[in-house]
């Protein structure tokens, strides 16, 4: 396999990768860039390859600005409003053998699998300049009904992307050590 760039590289983008609240709404997402976002999640690994997930991608901006409304709710994520776009993801049914392996070790992978899917999509919006905010506040229902997702169908996230506005913060997180061990708990 070809080293494709340097660890360095990847911890750089992880540590510059953050959740950005406020979009430039002048400046749109290029396609190109949204693709290639795209790809990232669909590559990203699942469970037994269920890949559990759909990903309804929102850019037309009059369709993005109502998605945004119901995401903005009882005062919160009121910045989704002007988000540029909006990935939803809905869970879709686990295979087979994804199914029977979350019966027997009693862990639900479907959840998983979209946490790492979420987590490719906005390390890939980094990667390509842009913001990403990951949300799980909104009004579910109001959403479907814009979007035509079947109201069966789980809508767990919803990714905002576009070009952020606001310098990068600096990152709070525990120390290493309190989060950290080897070989013992």
């Amino acid at each position: 396999m070809i080293d494709m760039f340097a660890e360095s590289d990847f911890l750089r983008l992880v540590e510059a990768r953050q959740s950005d609240r406020a979009y430039d709404v002048s400046r749109p997402v290029e396609q190109e860039k949204l693709e290639r976002i795209l790809q990232a999640a669909r590559l990203s690994p699942s469970a037994c390859n269920a890949q559990p997930w759909k990903f309804v991608v929102v850019t037309d901006p009059e369709l993005a600005a109502a998605v945004g409304k119901a995401t903005a709710g009882l005062g919160m994520n009121k910045f989704a409003r002007n988000a540029p776009v909006h990935i939803l993801v809905v869970e879709e049914s686990m295979n087979f053998t994804s199914f029977l392996g979350a019966k027997i070790k009693d862990k639900y992978f479907p959840l998983i699998d979209i946490g790492i899917a979420a987590a490719h999509i906005v390390l890939a919006a980094e990667s390509e300049g842009l913001g990403s905010c990951i949300l799980g506040w909104f009004d579910e229902k109001e959403i479907k009904k814009l979007t035509g997702i079947p109201s069966g169908k789980r809508l767990l996230l919803d990714i905002t992307i576009g070009y952020p506005v606001k310098e990068k913060r600096r990152k709070s997180r525990k120390p290493a050590e309190k989060v950290i061990s080897y070989n013992h708990y």
